[in-house]
């Protein structure tokens, strides 16, 4: 039975160096290992959170950015429209005023050519029509 108890202890003994010596250079060395990799997870993490804040922040910065440009944007484009309907306003109002004059210049022109006609096609008539009468009753008047 000592025999036994002798047995049983030494089985103990060795158990428990067994346990020790696993303890010392498989566990604590693992559990050492996962906490590093969790540290460096949780760092990781952190870093993401904070280069995706920083993101938004920029992308946010940017849209507003893009917003104002917009806006700017839009009111040179209005301001230009409105000069060029101003410019073609002024165009059209000269256009306009010159063909008035150049159409009173061509009315005058046509009505003093039509009293010259007139004036030529009445001497004319009163001297063609004496030829005709001479003709025709065979006399001078």
């Amino acid at each position: 039975m000592i025999n036994l108890d002798i047995a049983f202890v030494f089985q103990l003994v060795n158990f428990l160096v067994l346990v020790l010596l696993l303890n010392v250079f498989l566990y604590k060395p693992l559990r050492k290992q996962l906490a590093d990799r969790a540290a460096q997870v949780a760092g990781a993490k952190q870093k993401s959170a904070e280069v995706d804040r920083e993101v938004q922040e920029k992308l946010a910065a940017y849209e507003a950015r893009m917003r104002e440009i917009r806006a700017g944007a839009a009111d040179e484009r209005g301001a230009l429209k409105k000069e060029a309907q101003q410019q073609e306003a002024a165009i059209l109002d000269k256009a306009r005023a010159e063909a008035t004059e150049s159409l009173a210049s061509i009315k005058a022109k046509v009505a003093k050519e039509a009293e010259e006609a007139r004036r030529v096609l009445t001497a004319s008539a009163e001297t063609l029509s004496a030829e005709i009468c001479e003709k025709v009753l065979g006399r001078s008047l």
